[in-house]
């Protein structure tokens, strides 16, 4: 059979066919040049055509900062970035100190919190000190700095942290102990420094370390907004934005959470300025609300209207979430990592003890539920304080931070620094550079931190746990004590065991939490 000559518009049909397979080819030939060139270019991740950092950003998800930290080294320290084309996201990632230095002292204004960041969290922490640039930022801290300095306040905070830990925490531990259930000690612990600072910060008690681990809706709101709020620094505005205008996914949860936490704290605060009108005065309350509501009142002559809730409302926010994530969240991988470290568990126990053998008529051996330790003997733990930096330095509660450039600038190491470019600084990587740390960099050493059996501290551009510079967390020593005190208290009275099998791994969030939680067991500790 003899077959027909294929018509002219067959013949076009298929010559079509032929050119788009030839500018589809050429297209793809363009992508892998570009992406080979992107390589070549840059020692650090993969910059891909199109979709710049965000594509590789994605691909690691699950390990994120260890993904950061190798680019990092593979970069000499610094590597710059773009994102998504038309985008407007671009800017460098550094862990360099004198880079840091830089950001953080040097030339502290043309790099401020920037407007990116606070639009994001602007709904939950509105301007609050943590949220804010230039004099609101200045005014803030000026009142801080006056208020949790003052010895009333450390008195009230150091008893409060005393009471929870002896009347709530060692009781639902002792329940926990008896049982031999498993349980979250993350969870634990975060329930414990939320308290204490809703308690110390606000003077209200939300009760979430009670007997039977209520669930407490304050504590569950905030929790979901701090957790919500970080999709928006995942996702483009052109999604967020419409998402939260109307209503949808995780920006409806993320308003009905900030409702929660607003609405509870907005009754605090009304209730405290209530209680100053009618006494006249708040000298009764120690909390750092009553105390910054009574200096704003003997300074302007008055405390009203939604205003002035509003601002008051904004420390709270800012106060909680300051005090009680990034403790809680340290303590969590500190005793995880001590988990690992028996021989370093042991040391902080021998410490404990000898510390103890101190006191006068005060047996060794006297029922531990009744002993709590006063800030001498906690100051005295230099062990103990070595340990937990050093938990802090491989697992910082706040791996990421970041600035915004105002003005073109470059870094002390080279690095061109284009106006409105993003600068996020790694401390998750600082802790495991051997160019900042040396050699032992990835090993858990407590003993880097102690010279002549004295505590050293770290230059804080090498440590930036507590941020350094002008915005230095005015918590630190605070956060020393409290890590210290809860620290002592437990591992004095109880051996902790990691459930077998628990896999533990960083979330990706704006805090190192474990992403499954700690899962353990505990036993009272036997004194010899």
């Amino acid at each position: 059979m003899v077959k027909e000559p294929a018509t002219p518009l067959l013949l076009e049909h298929v010559h079509s066919h032929l050119c788009l397979l030839d500018v589809a080819l050429a297209l793809l030939g363009l992508f892998v040049f570009c992406c080979v060139r992107a390589k070549l270019k840059n020692d650090g991740p993969m910059i891909w055509p199109v979709f710049g950092i965000t594509l590789e950003f994605f691909l690691q998800m699950r390990d994120v900062y260890g993904w950061i930290t190798r680019s990092l080294k593979k970069s000499g320290g610094t590597f710059s970035y773009h994102g998504v084309w038309g985008g407007g996201s671009y800017g460098a990632v550094t862990c360099l100190p004198w880079n840091i230095e830089y950001m953080l002292k040097t030339n502290f204004k043309n790099y401020p919190k920037g407007k990116f960041y606070r639009e994001r969290f602007s709904d939950l922490l509105e301007d609050g000190i943590f949220n804010a640039d230039d004099d609101s930022w200045k005014e803030q801290r000026r009142i801080t700095i006056t208020e949790m300095h003052s010895t009333r306040f450390v008195d009230h905070s150091f008893r409060t942290t005393q009471d929870l830990i002896a009347k709530k925490l060692l009781r639902v531990m002792d329940s926990l102990a008896m049982s031999q259930e498993p349980f979250d000690l993350q969870d634990m612990l975060l329930r414990l420094t939320f308290d204490n600072i809703c308690i110390a910060g606000l003077g209200a008690d939300p009760g979430s370390l009670a007997i039977g681990l209520p669930n407490v809706p304050f504590a569950r709101a905030f929790e979901e907004a701090t957790e919500s709020t970080l999709f928006r620094f995942m996702i483009p505005p052109f999604v967020w934005k419409p998402m939260r205008f109307l209503d949808i996914g995780y920006e409806k949860g993320l308003r009905k959470a900030v409702e929660t936490v607003h609405e509870f704290v907005d009754k605090i605060v009304q209730d405290r300025i209530t209680k100053l009108k009618e006494d006249g005065t708040l000298d009764n309350q120690s909390d750092f609300l009553s105390r910054v509501i009574q200096i704003e009142s003997q300074q302007k002559g008055h405390v009203k209207g939604y205003s002035t809730v509003q601002f008051f409302r904004q420390f709270c926010t800012s106060f909680i979430l300051a005090g009680r994530d990034t403790s809680s969240v340290a303590l969590s991988w500190f005793f995880w990592v001590i988990q690992e470290h028996p021989e370093v568990e042991n040391k902080i126990i021998t410490e404990i003890r000898e510390i103890l053998r101190r006191r006068e008529n005060l047996p060794v051996h006297e029922t531990e539920s009744t002993t709590t330790f006063t800030v001498r003997e906690l100051n005295d733990m230099v062990y103990l304080q070595a340990a937990l930096s050093e938990a802090l330095r491989i697992h910082p509660p706040i791996p990421m931070e970041m600035k915004e450039a105002l003005e073109d600038d470059a870094f002390p190491d080279g690095t061109f620094i284009r106006k409105g470019s993003r600068i996020y600084f790694s401390i998750y990587a600082m802790g495991r550079m051997e160019s900042i740390w040396g050699k032992d960099c990835e090993l858990f050493k407590p003993e880097r931190w102690i010279q002549a059996g004295q505590f050293v501290g770290e230059d804080p551009y090498k440590f930036v746990v507590f941020n350094a510079g002008p915005r230095l967390c005015l918590g630190r020593t605070f956060a020393y004590l409290q890590m210290k005190m809860v620290a002592a208290s437990i591992l004095w009275r109880y051996s902790i065991k990691v459930v077998p099998g628990h896999v533990v791994f960083p979330r990706v969030t704006t805090t190192l939490y474990m992403k499954h939680g700690l899962k353990v067991t505990v036993k009272p500790r036997l004194h010899k």
